[in-house]
């Protein structure tokens, strides 16, 4: 399928749209045997619900989409269900399912830059670009996005893999980390991986990026090789960290994530 983002309208005509409806993060779908459907309307009138605000996408495959934000007490239309998004990966069709992400974030930038952030004016929506302006002091927020890298590190014929305080029993996953303020990609890489398991880098490569929209991210993938160092976990962050061969993995992340696509390449590569 073939999505074209769009902040206006092509045109005033109104024609049946996709509608990704959010209620308090979680988002309006109708569960048809194992697989989960966008309602396709012209208004979410025709459902019996009024949006508290509605943001034009694009088009998917030539079809209107949109993203909206209900109140909190809003009834599910008969037949349909709200449900967390990242729980609807494998039934939303792929390309539902990261469009979801992008009208999530969206809705979340919306909902949350009501008011200039300097001066406390009611902020106004511009026209000709996805961005907030204060009509007083000129200042423009842009939809957040905040950039993570990602990496397998690897030694000899293992990969490093950690469980993070915050995971559920048992996972693991590669390392991952948010950007600072006058970092390069590599820089982070090599604070975060010492800050959480000690060891140095070195061969540092790319391999893809994914947008991440819990909330708001866009992580960045990489490899990079072991150059030293033992492992000696952050307690605060990291719960134990070891390295794993291809055969003997522990739990790890879902194939919605490039974390996952990650630890796949790594299996391929060595199993």
């Amino acid at each position: 399928m073939h999505f074209v983002p769009a902040i206006v309208p092509s045109s005033e005509r109104i024609e049946p749209a996709w509608w990704f409806a959010f209620r308090d993060s979680k988002l309006l779908f109708k569960l048809a045997g194992e697989a989960a459907l966008i309602p396709c309307v012209a208004d979410l009138a025709e459902l019996n619900l009024k949006p508290i605000r509605k943001q034009y996408l694009g088009k998917l495959d030539g079809r209107p989409c949109y993203s909206s934000e209900l109140s909190d007490d809003a009834v599910a239309p008969e037949g349909m269900t709200f449900g967390e998004l990242r729980s609807l990966f494998g039934l939303l069709e792929e390309d539902f399912f990261w469009l979801a992400g992008r009208a999530i974030q969206i809705v979340n930038w919306d909902q949350t830059h009501q008011y200039c952030g300097r001066c406390g004016t009611p902020s106004e929506t511009k026209t000709d670009e996805r961005a907030k302006i204060c009509p007083k002091c000129g200042l423009l927020h842009f939809p957040r996005i905040s950039p993570a890298i990602i990496v397998a590190v690897l030694k000899d014929n293992k990969i490093l893999l950690a469980r993070a305080n915050r995971f559920p029993h048992g996972l693991y996953s590669v390392l991952a980390g948010f950007v600072e303020p006058g970092e390069t990609l590599e820089d982070c890489i090599k604070r975060e991986v010492k800050e959480e398991v000690g060891v140095g880098l070195k061969n540092i490569c790319y391999f893809g990026s994914q947008p991440w929209p819990f909330p708001h991210s866009l992580m960045i993938a990489f490899i990079a090789d072991y150059a030293g160092g033992k492992i000696t976990i952050d307690e605060t962050e990291i719960a134990d960290a070891g390295w794993f061969t291809a055969h003997n993995l522990p739990r790890i992340p879902d194939k919605a994530s490039i974390a996952r696509r990650l630890i796949d390449w790594f299996v391929a590569k060595y199993q």
